[in-house]
Formats: C-alpha cells, sequence, structure tokens
C-alpha cells in the first residue's frame, strides 16, 4: 500500500508578463485570453474518465499531471487521456516531497515516472509540477539538466481538502484571467462542478488551452 501525504499551498511570488519566476512557471501570458486546467493524478481513476467525457463536450483540451504509481495501475486510462487530445505531464513517481531529495534523487523520481509514462503510451513528458507544489534548487537544477519546464499554478481550487462543488467553481474562476493555470485534481465536486466552470470560461472569452500551449513552448 501507498500512503500519500498531500501537502498545497497558494504560493506568494511576483511573476513577469510571461509568466515566468526564478525559472518556473505560475502563468501563461497574461496578454492573451488563454487560460489552462491543470489535474493533478494519483487517484480518482472514474473521475478522470468523466472529466474527459466533459472536456469533450466543450472541445477543450487539458494538461494532465500524472502521478507514476497510479499510471502503473492504471495504464489503460493513462492512454485514453491521450487518445483523447489531451497533454501529458510529469508529477513525480511517488508524490514524494521534492525540496528534501538530493539532486540525484530529483533525477530518479522525475525519471521513473517519465520512463514509465514513454513505455505505455510513447509519449514523453516536458513539463514537471513538483507535488505539493514543494521544489528546491535541487529540483530545479534536475528540471533544468533533464530538460523540462517547472510548472506551479495561479489559482488552486484546493478541491482535495474542500469537498464542495461550490468552492471549487468559485476557486477556479474568481477574477479569472487569461494567463491563469488552474490546479484541479480528479474529485467527485470538482466533476459536478466542471461543467459550470467550463461554461464560465466560455461566456467570459477565455480559451481552455493546454499548459504548453499557454506559457508558450
Amino acid at each position: 500500500m501507498i500512503i500519500i501525504s498531500i501537502i498545497c499551498f497558494t504560493p506568494t511570488y511576483s511573476v513577469q508578463t510571461n509568466g515566468k519566476n526564478d525559472g518556473v512557471y505560475y502563468c501563461g501570458d497574461t496578454q492573451n485570453n488563454k487560460i489552462s486546467l491543470m489535474f493533478n493524478v494519483y487517484w480518482g481513476t472514474e473521475e478522470v474518465r468523466e472529466i474527459l467525457n466533459i472536456l469533450d463536450e466543450y472541445s477543450v483540451k487539458s494538461t494532465f499531471f500524472i502521478g507514476g504509481c497510479w499510471a502503473d495501475d492504471n495504464t489503460a486510462v493513462l492512454k485514453e487521456i491521450l487518445a483523447h487530445g489531451h497533454e501529458l505531464a510529469n508529477h513525480g513517481y511517488f508524490h514524494k516531497e521534492h525540496s528534501k531529495l538530493s539532486l540525484k534523487d530529483n533525477i530518479e523520481e522525475i525519471q521513473h515516472c517519465q520512463n514509465l509514462v514513454e513505455l505505455i503510451t510513447g509519449y514523453k513528458t516536458s513539463l514537471f509540477a513538483p507535488p505539493s507544489g514543494d521544489f528546491s534548487e535541487n529540483t530545479l537544477n534536475a528540471c533544468e539538466s533533464m530538460g523540462y519546464k517547472v510548472i506551479m499554478w495561479s489559482k488552486d481550487t484546493i478541491d482535495w481538502r474542500d469537498k464542495n462543488k461550490a468552492i471549487v467553481f468559485e476557486r477556479a474562476t474568481k477574477n479569472a484571467k487569461g494567463g491563469d493555470l488552474i490546479l484541479m485534481h480528479p474529485m467527485p465536486h470538482t466533476v459536478t462542478a466542471l461543467h459550470d466552470v467550463l461554461h464560465f470560461y466560455e461566456e467570459n472569452n477565455l480559451k481552455v488551452v493546454t499548459v504548453s500551449e499557454n506559457i508558450g513552448t
């Protein structure tokens, strides 16, 4: 049994227009109308499938940051995410606290996930979201050496903690603007909020795109 400890926080930072600060992306280009939904996946297999169906209804693409140990047990769903045209990204293999890892261990944790995803799908990931937003200089150096961009967020729904559809909707839409990176997880209440969230973006001329498109890579 793998026990995963989740600690999330809302970062404080100052960013340039392109959303990059000290080698880390906290948002995309704020001068456009592009917005991204980021789904961190270590659980919620059935919810992932429901999310894929809803995204299809709105003809939008998102980025799924994949936990390696989840992917190892859910190879069919991992392939489905890619088959639906979404972007796969790296979320480490065991949801470790990367700030406490050496350079070597950071590389191994990221590489292990990359190798598995590539073995299953043929897709090579290029974006890394540190679990719990926890990283250090070792993490940044590891990612740079591996050709990864480090991705954080501009809005966190904290849906893993606050299991309320209305709260998820508010956090995903309040003051929403171009360049936003919206952090979500495959939770039942997130699924129920997703229709309303996507409708809000549509009504407010916000185009939902992958993280890579949003940050201009």
